[in-house]
């Protein structure tokens, strides 16, 4: 952010107008820079997508980018794996919306209101998000 105030860069203003971080993205920035410097990546970007795809299964984020910079930095990603320690840092630092349908029906911990008024449903072990392998 204060490259682009020295530089005039500047930032996308589509949505709202001001390109500047909230409070709330600067806590955010910071936690992620914490834990990229824990694992050794170059990117807090690297980190936040790491942060996502290991956060529920069957999430894989849209990535794209404007600069060649910006693929290394999703490609860097894809070798990053998160401790369950800093996941929950990085949870709350900020709340998380899962989204659908995660929201609408529940985790699977336990069935919502809705699946329980239905029928009977087996519980089955939930599925844990897809980690990247230590290499040795």
């Amino acid at each position: 952010e204060q490259r682009r105030i020295e530089s005039g860069e500047g930032g996308r203003t589509i949505f709202t107008g001001e390109w500047k971080r909230t409070p709330e993205q600067r806590a955010v920035c910071a936690e992620l820079e914490r834990v990229a410097q824990e694992v050794g990546a170059q990117h807090i970007t690297s980190v936040a997508i790491a942060w996502i795809m290991q956060k529920v299964p069957y999430v894989f984020p849209i990535v794209g980018g404007r600069k060649v910079e910006h693929l290394h930095q999703n490609i860097e990603a894809l070798s990053i794996r998160l401790s369950d320690e800093q996941i929950k840092r990085l949870d709350g630092t900020v709340p998380f919306k899962k989204g659908f349908p995660y929201e609408d029906f529940g985790d699977g911990s336990e069935y919502s209101t809705v699946h329980k008024m239905l029928g009977h449903f087996d519980m089955w072990p939930s599925a844990q998000p897809i980690k990247p392998q230590r290499r040795s």
